[in-house]
């Protein structure tokens, strides 16, 4: 299940058109996960115990972390997890750190 904060439920469709608009899109299940159930293509993955601190980090760290540029506070951003709830924690969790 995919969550942005306009839009909170996305279809698959919706987030393949939004990836490309270059939407950062943030895996939040565990590495396990991944694992288990695969990747999804040009996605990061920060479990969402994680995404707190990663958020916050230096952007030369976060880059070097998660081979990925750090999101500014105004980029858009799609988070997703397996059933929806922790992709709305993690919308929650950005939106407290003055993401938009």
């Amino acid at each position: 299940s995919l969550c942005a904060a306009g839009e909170p439920d996305l279809s698959y469709r919706e987030l393949k058109e939004l990836k490309k608009a270059n939407v950062l899109h943030i895996d939040v299940r565990e590495r396990w996960e991944i694992d288990r159930f695969g990747k999804i293509p040009e996605s990061i993955n920060i479990p969402l115990g994680e995404l707190m601190e990663a958020l916050q980090m230096d952007p030369t760290e976060f880059k070097e972390q998660y081979n990925q540029k750090m999101p500014s506070k105004s980029d858009p951003v799609v988070f997703s997890c397996l059933a929806g709830t922790r992709s709305k924690q993690a919308v929650g969790f950005a939106m407290s750190l003055g993401f938009s």
